[in-house]
């Protein structure tokens, strides 16, 4: 797990927890954390999640939202030079999940291969649809979180 903090288990809220952290990291910010989405929609989806306890969007603090435009342009940048990814879509669903977070959905036009393994982008070019999940296992998924985090661009 690449970290830019030294954080422990108590550290991330239960919306981090359910998705892994902390060993699903890719990268660790102050206010933000970087991890790899257990359901990979995509390659390289991922969850960006917010460390302040809040629930609301507009309840961040002006410090998580000024370091929220660092760590957007990192992670974007990384997918970009990763997986030439040819969009990206962030969606804030919330609904099952309280606290504050997004689904980073890069997307596709073509299918693209790691590990031996091909990845499809089911919906393209429509909206992602989160009900088609390339399979993967926690070897595959540990393999991506290293290989993103040792292209993190920060």
């Amino acid at each position: 797990m690449a970290n830019s903090l030294n954080l422990d288990t108590q550290t991330f809220n239960p919306t981090m927890q359910k998705f892994g952290a902390p060993a699903s990291c890719i990268w660790n910010y102050e206010y933000w954390s970087v991890m790899l989405r257990p359901a990979q929609i995509t390659l390289g989806s991922m969850v960006l999640a917010a460390f302040e306890p809040v629930n609301s969007f507009s309840e961040l603090s002006s410090d998580s939202f000024k370091e929220l435009k660092l760590v957007t342009n990192d992670l974007e940048k990384c997918l970009k030079s990763t997986f030439s990814c040819d969009k990206l879509n962030y969606l804030m669903l919330m609904m099952v999940d309280p606290d504050v977070h997004f689904h980073v959905i890069p997307r596709y036009s073509e299918a693209k291969y790691f590990a031996d393994k091909e990845f499809i982008d089911a919906s393209w070019p429509g909206p992602p649809d989160l009900g088609q999940i390339n399979q993967t296992d926690d070897k595959l998924n540990g393999q991506i979180i290293d290989h993103m985090s040792e292209n993190w661009i920060h």
